[in-house]
């Protein structure tokens, strides 16, 4: 595919980044030089200085041949105009990164489309949801959602208390009757490997599992591995960025109490006016003292979503010390967010990955329509929709020649989540959710085209 980022920042930088690996056609646009020349230095990628909302930029760089534009700059304006703009031009289809989230909201009712925009996406609306689903899933340390729920993926480490380590995966399953959960993902203790696992795969104390799971599947793992799924009804945010904003004001809106701690005065203030429902602390968060002040200990989950990813992680380790059952730290850096369980902490969330997996689906060959990379894990979880001319379509599972690096987590039919066995016959119109190792994606993709 040919494809078009319109902004070399973070978010921008990270998907030319993901997207060069998978051997697409990029150009990077920007009118910062540095942001550019470093890019330029390390991908291999084609880069473009200039102003995106240029249109002798955008036919530099071959707009009407583009397969993909996507703007994710600093400026909501700036996108919105490179999107119709670009679309105008000729290129297939365009992402729009933008911070109100009223756009996304009442996007069918105002019609972006129309404009020329395909999809809008908000890295911070994103993050606040992700925060919203862990925190529904406080048991997990890692959760994704498929159709509103119909399907679950979930992620927890192995201790040695827990029932099924040292039992295959067939040995495990057959502790319950009605199989709603299926192991997709392994990650082996102090290794860098993700494995499918089979039948005869091991549970070992210290593995990374990442399960799939239908209605209720969730609740018999927590019976399974000992965990309690408790209610979370109180909670402290540390930060009151975009992130934090949102992500007070949904718990609130659950009835959840919630309180939201803020260093500069002013946006404390604004968030007051704003937020009714939550307490607002103007206060350092660093200081441990102010934490203890608040009751940090009887806190059900502390969230730290400041724009320092080294106050974050601390914080959530101080946290953690004073017992505090669920942490979530936002971080910036990719090489801190794959030390989350060596250090401690629950769930670290990241802006770009959440950008980059909710762009992905549009990177991937088939009629993909969801998409997340595994936190930690090289493996990719992707929930396809069924053709009539799918190779896959009215086949057994068993008969179909599925690669060995990949696997079924789960069907979606009519609007039901199932864990589907070999004996299992796919249909036109399913939604099929497949776990994959990098290598046999393109294998996965040509069964659904």
């Amino acid at each position: 595919m040919k494809i078009i980022i319109a902004g070399a920042g973070e978010v921008g930088f990270h998907l030319a980044k993901l997207l060069s690996y998978e051997a697409q056609e990029i150009t990077l646009i920007d009118v910062n030089k540095e942001s550019l020349i470093y890019a330029d230095t390390h991908l291999d990628i084609k880069v473009i200085k200039g102003d995106s909302t240029s249109i002798s930029i955008l036919k530099d760089a071959r707009v009407s041949e583009s397969d993909l534009v996507i703007a994710v700059t600093s400026s909501e304006t700036t996108n919105i105009t490179v999107c119709v703009l670009a679309k105008q031009l000729g290129a297939k289809k365009t992402i729009a990164r933008i911070s109100n989230t009223e756009f996304i909201n009442h996007k069918d009712e105002v019609g972006f489309t129309k404009f020329g925009i395909d999809e809008l996406i908000s890295p911070e609306a994103l993050a606040a949801s992700e925060i919203k689903l862990l925190l529904d899933q406080s048991a997990f340390n890692d959760s994704y959602e498929f159709e509103d729920g119909a399907l679950t993926m979930v992620g927890l480490n192995l201790s040695s208390r827990m029932t099924f380590v040292g039992k295959t995966v067939k040995e495990a399953a057959q502790i319950f009757p009605e199989i709603r959960f299926v192991p997709i993902a392994i990650q082996r203790f102090g290794t860098q490997y993700t494995i499918i696992p089979r039948g005869d795969t091991v549970f070992k104390q210290g593995d990374n599992v990442v399960f799939i799971t239908a209605e209720g599947g969730a609740e018999e793992l927590c019976k399974l591995t000992g965990k309690t799924h408790t209610p979370v009804k109180n909670v402290m945010i540390l930060g009151g960025s975009k992130i934090g904003f949102k992500a007070a004001r949904d718990l609130s809106n659950l009835s959840t109490r919630v309180k939201l701690i803020e260093k500069d005065k002013d946006r404390a203030f604004d968030l007051a006016d704003e937020l009714s429902k939550v307490l607002v602390i103007n206060g350092d968060g660093r200081h441990v003292d102010l934490l203890e002040e608040e009751n940090l200990s009887e806190m059900d989950a502390f969230i730290a979503v400041t724009g320092n990813s080294e106050t974050n992680i601390m914080s959530c380790l101080v946290a953690k010390s004073k017992g505090v059952r669920k942490t979530i730290a936002l971080v910036e850096n990719m090489d801190y967010f794959e030390l989350s369980q060596s250090i401690g902490i629950d769930t670290l969330i990241n802006k770009k990955l959440l950008a980059a997996n909710n762009i992905f689906r549009y990177i991937r060959k088939g009629d993909v329509v969801a998409m997340t990379k595994l936190n930690n894990m090289h493996a990719e979880l992707l929930e396809f929709k069924v053709k009539s001319r799918s190779i896959i379509c009215n086949k057994l599972i068993k008969d179909i020649d599925f690669p060995r690096s990949a696997i079924i987590g789960g069907i979606i039919r009519d609007n039901n989540g199932i864990i589907a066995l070999g004996d299992f016959r796919i249909s036109q119109g399913d939604r099929v959710v497949v776990c994959c190792l990098p290598q046999s994606i393109k294998q996965v993709e040509k069964l659904f085209l």
